[in-house]
C-alpha cells in the first residue's frame, strides 16, 4: 500500500489524556525517548499494533508532539494508520492505550489486532 504522506488526513492525533500518560511514563526512559507506533502482519485480525520506546526519529517519520510527549508513526505503518486517534482510557475494567482507526474494518476484543 502506496500513499504519499501529505494527501492523508487527517493525520494521526494524541490526545491530551494519552499525551500526559506518555509523559509520564517518559520519565522513567533514557532522555530523548519517544513513543514508537507501527503496524505490523500477524495477531488474531490480521494486523496488530507494536508499541516501542525509541530515542532514534528516522527519515520518513511522522511525529507528534504534544504536552511533552513525542509520538512516532514510521512510514510504512501511516497509511494504515491515517486518521487513527490515540486515546489513554482509565476505567472500570483497567487502563490502556486505545487507538480508534477508522480504516481498520474489524478487531478483536483487545483491540491490538484490526483488519482493513
Amino acid at each position: 500500500m502506496t500513499t504519499d504522506v501529505d494527501t492523508l488526513a487527517p493525520p494521526v492525533t494524541v490526545t491530551d489524556r494519552a499525551a500526559a500518560r506518555i509523559a509520564k511514563i517518559m520519565v522513567g526512559e533514557p532522555p530523548g525517548s519517544m513513543l514508537r507506533i507501527s503496524v505490523e502482519g500477524g495477531g488474531c485480525s490480521g494486523f496488530q499494533y507494536k508499541f516501542d520506546f525509541t530515542t532514534t526519529r528516522n527519515p520518513g517519520d511522522f511525529a507528534i508532539v504534544k504536552d511533552g510527549a513525542t509520538v512516532l508513526v514510521d512510514e510504512i505503518s501511516l497509511p494504515y494508520m491515517a486518521g487513527t486517534q490515540l486515546d489513554w482510557v482509565d476505567d472500570l475494567i483497567g487502563s490502556a492505550f486505545k487507538l480508534q482507526n477508522p480504516n481498520a474494518t474489524a478487531s478483536c476484543g483487545c483491540g491490538t489486532s484490526f483488519t482493513v
